[in-house]
């Protein structure tokens, strides 16, 4: 499912216009997006989580040349899944 089939299914069962649906979906991602970047934890109760995790720096490779790289320290998000996800998948 992606963001157009996602407003679709939203204009369908909440009986809501496309306009609105799409404005929904896109101030839910907008405040998910928002509360990441301040550094919150994002918990949609029995479906799943979205945190940021905070790497330090290290020194990598480069894959071609063999050459060592300085890799600056960096944040990323991360999902997961609820234990109400896990059963539904997994049935």
């Amino acid at each position: 499912m992606n963001k157009l089939e996602l407003i679709s299914a939203l204009k369908n069962e909440a009986g809501i216009s496309k306009a609105e649906a799409s404005k929904v979906v896109q101030i839910f991602f907008d405040q998910m997006v928002d509360a990441m970047a301040r550094g919150d934890r994002v918990e949609i109760r029995g479906l799943c989580s979205f945190y940021v995790k905070e790497y330090k720096s290290y020194t990598g490779r480069n894959p071609k040349t063999g050459e060592k790289v300085a890799i600056k320290p960096k944040k990323l998000p991360f999902f997961k899944s609820g234990k109400e996800l896990k059963e539904r998948v997994d049935y």
